[in-house]
């Protein structure tokens, strides 16, 4: 199989990349990426060498780009994306860009080349917030309280109307939050692990209480490869941890964990339209296809910081980059 692995420069992307040349090394993997502040192709230095493994700089936007790869792929997997919710605060015009008219782009590329799959890779922060109990499922009404979430609602639900109105093989997988190595460091885990390097307090919004279900990134993967061959087209596939934490409870543990006390905590006013509570119920993903973590969340977070204790030279590198785009 050949496969266009878009935005497979970023933290996702790369270890999904990484992920199937490893499981599947018959394969071809094409990375499309455009290499925005987020997206680092040295994430893919490993791998820059092996001959099934090809690298194109490009926008999805691209109509043109977009084509010419889709005359050499059989499948697509769209991780392209600009995902940071405090960003879509202050400037949603990038994420309606990228994340509807880029992925309008890949659809119409897919369905004029016959593409035998079509993964788009999205949120649970599409379905809102929850309360105190119940969790996200697949038929969940989508509600986003955000700009970016509203965007990657709005791809979701064009994927779905290529599957009703063309009958194209699209499928749609929705995943907790991601945490794990080459996160880019905007992101709470590694963003605290940096700032506590540097002898600097992390911020915490609100009172901390805010709840998300965690996901190795590497078990993500394991999950996206798995829908990607036996899922059934025009379905959606939730994909979480059941490592539901609070903030507070996520900070903590990155504290006690490199040594650091709750004086390094700084309360902070909390974010506009902040969701509360995201978790999402497997249950589908693992009675059909067979997929469940691998990993605990204690597991995972030793396994994460100890990646970034042991790669401070990856995370400086993101930090030079930053100033030099200043």
């Amino acid at each position: 199989m050949n496969i266009l692995v878009t935005g497979g420069a970023g933290f996702i992307g790369s270890c999904f990349i990484r992920h199937m040349l490893n499981k599947h090394p018959q394969y071809k993997i094409v990375n499309l990426d455009c290499l925005t502040y987020a997206g680092n192709i040295s994430n893919l230095d490993d791998v820059k060498s092996n001959p099934n493994y090809s690298f194109v700089l490009g926008n999805i936007c691209d109509k043109n780009v977009v084509r010419e790869i889709c005359e050499e792929v059989d499948a697509i997997v769209n991780f392209a994306a600009e995902s940071h919710v405090d960003r879509s605060i202050i400037g949603p015009e990038i994420f309606v860009e990228t994340n509807i008219q880029g992925t309008l782009n890949l659809l119409q590329s897919a369905r004029e080349h016959n593409i035998q799959r079509f993964l788009q890779v999205s949120t649970d922060e599409v379905y809102g917030t929850l309360g105190a109990e119940g969790y996200f499922t697949e038929t969940t009404p989508l509600a986003p309280n955000s700009p970016y979430s509203a965007s990657k609602a709005g791809a979701d639900l064009l994927v779905r109307s290529y599957f009703e109105t063309y009958k194209m093989p699209v499928l749609n997988t929705r995943c907790s939050n991601n945490y794990g190595p080459y996160q880019y460091p905007e992101k709470l885990i590694p963003y605290f692990i940096s700032r506590l390097l540097k002898g600097q307090k992390v911020p915490v919004y609100g009172d901390g209480m805010n709840v998300r279900d965690w996901l190795y990134v590497y078990d993500h993967c394991q999950a996206i490869d798995v829908v990607l061959h036996k899922g059934k087209e025009g379905e959606v596939y939730n994909i979480g941890g059941h490592n539901e934490k609070t903030n507070i409870e996520i900070t903590k543990i990155i504290l006690d964990t490199m040594g650091k006390d709750e004086s390094s905590i700084e309360y902070v006013q909390d974010r506009l339209g902040h969701d509360r509570r995201y978790a999402i119920d497997n249950t589908k993903i693992q009675e059909q296809l067979g997929w469940e973590p691998s990993l605990t969340f204690e597991e995972g977070i030793k396994l994460t910081i100890a990646w970034y204790l042991n790669n401070q030279d990856w995370i400086k590198s993101i930090e030079e980059k930053k100033e030099l785009v200043k």
